[in-house]
């Protein structure tokens, strides 16, 4: 018997928020970012819905998803966020990604594939990554210039891009994002001194876009604010975006519970008074947080908030609905996303 829970995906919203993106972004243009099966929506589909709503550019973190979308048929730019593993760059060269690199390693690595290639492209295009502040991947300015050095002198790569990738830009009360930009303007600055072509030039993520205008040039990379979600509480009416996934089950059981009793593993959450509860067929194996039921976390049942209570279980958790409107078998649970009105 199927189990009553299921994600919808509403690919207007994908398009739509694509729009709001590309209308936020002074001119720019944007990168879907659709890594992770598309943040878990599906990134074929995704990726499809952001190219209609004005997207130009793909973003993934792996060759294999890079692929995917190849394989469906997609045809856009696709930028690989992350260095491709050595033996992973003929296979990126071969279905038309564009890597990002950051390490002598990287470089000599894609220039070997292309080297290598049976069908020789006259310059594989790339994208160069400054570690400015976030201190996760990308190189340093001052080994960046000479990875950029590397390339503007090889025969088998070009630069199509240079980028870097803020820390904080989701809090507009930091600094830290201006120190970032500052110093990727001057490594630009001495790009250009030394008559190195950029390509494009793209810093923003969605907090950019939102919070930092000074920040948006050539090219924008949206990942969360595709899909429907702000960055952060400061940026959130900042556009007019509208969550795509909505997760919904149905009740499957209603019982009583008597006063002073605990409910599911640990019984961590006692009751104060007589209650009625409302099992829901959904838990930690299907993404659930076991620690929801225990920090207030809510569920809309006939467009009325009601609380999780207890640790949340493999397949089930399980919700409160003492007071109000009556709750019974088979009507539909929200976790993620609205009900009615």
């Amino acid at each position: 018997m199927p189990r009553h829970a299921a994600i919808e995906v509403d690919l207007s919203a994908i398009t739509a928020n694509t729009q709001a993106i590309l209308e936020a972004s002074s001119g720019a243009e944007v990168c879907a970012v659709v890594k992770a099966d598309g943040y878990g929506h599906g990134a074929v589909q995704v990726a499809t819905a952001a190219l209609a709503g004005g997207a130009t550019w793909l973003a993934v973190a792996l060759v294999e998803e890079g692929s995917v979308l190849r394989q469906a048929g997609i045809q856009a730019p696709i930028l690989l966020l992350s260095e491709p593993p050595a033996d992973a760059m003929k296979d990126a060269l071969a279905v038309g990604l564009t890597p990002t690199l950051y390490t002598p390693e990287g470089v000599a690595a894609a220039r070997q594939a292309v080297s290598d290639a049976t069908t020789r492209p006259s310059a594989w295009s790339v994208h160069l990554k400054v570690d400015t502040g976030m201190h996760r991947v990308g190189a340093h300015p001052s080994d960046a210039i000479e990875l950029a050095r590397s390339i503007h002198a090889s025969s088998e790569l070009q630069i199509g891009g240079t980028f870097t990738h803020f820390a904080v830009a989701d809090d507009l009360e930091r600094s830290e994002t201006a120190a970032q930009l500052e110093l990727f303007e001057l490594f630009l600055e001495q790009l250009n001194a030394e008559q190195i072509d950029c390509g494009l030039v793209h810093a923003a993520n969605s907090a950019g876009v939102l919070g930092h205008l000074r920040a948006h040039r050539d090219l924008v990379r949206s990942g969360i604010a595709i899909y429907g979600l702000a960055p952060s509480v400061q940026l959130d009416s900042v556009a007019k975006l509208r969550p795509a996934l909505r997760l919904q089950a149905e009740v499957s059981m209603v019982k009583a519970v008597e006063a002073n009793r605990g409910v599911s593993y640990g019984l961590q959450h006692v009751f104060s008074e007589d209650a009625v509860i409302a099992i829901v067929p959904l838990g930690y194996a299907d993404g659930v947080d076991r620690r929801l039921g225990l920090v207030g976390a809510q569920v809309l049942i006939g467009g009325v908030r009601r609380p999780m209570r207890g640790v949340v279980t493999m397949d089930q958790l399980i919700v409160e609905v003492t007071h109000g409107p009556k709750v019974r078998v088979g009507d539909e649970v929200v976790l993620i996303g609205t009900q009615g009105d």
